[in-house]
């Protein structure tokens, strides 16, 4: 049964039938009431197991293209997508309604055998928000197939930091000697920013004179959570920060490397410097880490634009006991 109710200029109408909730609202009750005669007649049709016969690649397909494209994070969900239709064909070419939990547990434990945990749970999370759009809104299947698969949880939080001698030598490899002229060169600035400012690569990335107050030290940047705050990410930098951004201004780009070939650039730098284990994310917690020995935690939250201090403290904060008792 639908429940239609006048909320100021618009209506706003809610269809309950057989566990499957939607609402929605209009400018007038005949739209509402029109609207929730089709949707209670697609549940009701979907209940009788007349669902499309759309595959799990066509619902990825239209997942990268309507919800991933709205994410900032959305190259990293593409790439994730199109890597499980190449590397598990048989699956994607599944209609989705088909798709059982036996089928998702095969998939989890083939992933188990070449990445890690913390991987395969990242891919279950995304393929969740997957099959819970397609059941919801689009209507191509009856439940997530996840329900009742053992799910292998993150990795342990990582506690790797970074040195000012594994800083040296990756600016060695980059060539970096205070100037920014190359691609290169562009990769070491964006790991330097990221040491004093905690920012995401993509966030340094987006930089520009329209996105950087260097006189209040203020950044504006995007987000890979914008689309559902639906709000840009300001960040308080750092002194020696707006320094090395001082650099950039009179480029009418600030950077022209893409995320991609950063990622790609900076893992040689790293084995021609023979380190191991590093990532340039690790840069962020590193900062965070400095950080906290100059401000309080809830400025630290709100320095790296974390709401949760669970994930903020157990991911980002890395100060060995060891380095905690040299202090007490």
């Amino acid at each position: 049964m639908a429940h239609i109710r006048k909320d100021g200029k618009v209506w706003r109408v809610q269809v309950e039938k057989k566990g499957v909730r939607k609402s929605a609202s209009f400018s007038t009750k005949a739209e509402a009431s029109g609207w929730a005669a089709r949707e209670e007649a697609a549940i009701l049709d979907s209940s009788r197991g007349k669902y499309p016969k759309k595959t799990l690649a066509d619902t990825m397909h239209k997942y990268v293209d309507e919800v991933s494209s709205k994410k900032t994070g959305h190259r990293f969900e593409k790439l994730r997508l199109e890597a499980l239709e190449r590397d598990f064909p048989k699956l994607a070419g599944k209609v989705l309604s088909e798709i059982t939990a036996t089928d998702m547990a095969d998939w989890r434990d083939a992933r188990l055998k070449t990445v890690s945990s913390g991987t395969v749970q990242r891919e279950i999370n995304l393929l969740s928000n997957v099959f819970t759009k397609a059941r919801d809104e689009w209507l191509w299947c009856a439940a997530t197939p996840f329900k009742g698969v053992e799910r292998p949880g993150d990795n342990a939080a990582r506690t790797r930091r970074i040195t000012d001698a594994e800083v040296a030598r990756i600016l060695e490899q980059l060539n970096y000697t205070g100037t920014v002229e190359t691609k290169l060169q562009e990769v070491a600035l964006a790991f330097l920013i990221a040491l004093e400012s905690a920012m995401r690569a993509g966030e340094i990335l987006s930089l520009s004179a329209q996105r950087v107050n260097l006189e209040t030290r203020v950044a504006v940047v995007p987000h890979k959570m914008q689309h559902l705050t639906k709000q840009e990410r300001e960040i308080p930098l750092t002194r020696e920060a707006a320094a090395l951004i001082q650099k950039l201004v009179d480029r009418k780009k600030f950077f022209t490397v893409s995320s991609g070939s950063l990622d790609t650039l900076f893992r040689k730098a790293r084995k021609q410097a023979l380190l191991e284990d590093l990532h340039f994310h690790d840069a962020r917690a590193e900062a965070l880490t400095r950080l906290s020995k100059r401000v309080d935690v809830l400025t630290l939250a709100r320095i790296s634009g974390h709401k949760d201090l669970k994930l903020l403290l157990g991911t980002y904060y890395r100060e060995s006991a060891a380095d905690i008792a040299a202090r007490l």
